[in-house]
């Protein structure tokens, strides 16, 4: 399996928000090495690793590719602006995680929750999905989903409002 520019993007957008300092990642003739702040290896070896700001965006994370692969830079999706102005008593679900949204377990399944839905504290109001991996979205407030501000299948950020709840 070969990886793709979204996925080395994926990768990044990770790491940087890992408490790791240092990724080298090799598949085949291809090798992904990043750090931040700075950290350089000990044993660096031929490939230097690219560095980043540890409070810069993933934008300013750099990979390293073997030289038999070209060294394209990955294009930055444009950053979620951050809901600043939830409207007065309601609560914002928010991403866990950088990844994939989806709203049912399955393409044929009916959506977790609707506008207008009730959720309890702890029910599952959709599903992140990082490199083929699936992590439940849950509700840390009791109440009503008020709107819904992603669709289903759309990328999502760290910290990204995705419902509005009106809680109980």
């Amino acid at each position: 399996m070969e990886l793709t520019e979204e996925d080395v993007l994926e990768i990044l957008k990770l790491f940087e928000q890992s408490k790791f300092d240092f990724l080298q990642l090799e598949q085949g003739e291809r090798r992904i090495t990043v750090s931040k702040g700075g950290y350089v290896p000990t044993a660096a070896g031929n490939t230097r690793a690219a560095t980043s700001s540890s409070t810069a965006a993933s934008s300013s994370a750099a990979a390293a590719m073997a030289p038999t692969q070209a060294a394209t830079p990955a294009p930055q999706p444009e950053a979620k602006p951050a809901l600043s102005n939830i409207p007065p008593g309601l609560v914002a679900v928010t991403a866990p995680m950088v990844g994939k949204f989806y709203s049912a377990p399955a393409p044929s399944d009916p959506p977790y929750v609707e506008v207008g839905s009730k959720v309890g504290v702890g029910a599952t109001v959709g599903l992140i999905e990082v490199m083929k991996v699936f992590a439940s979205i849950k509700s840390e407030t009791a109440g009503v989903v008020e709107r819904i501000l992603v669709s289903n299948g759309e990328f999502v950020e760290f910290g990204q409002p995705l419902f509005l709840l009106r809680p109980n």
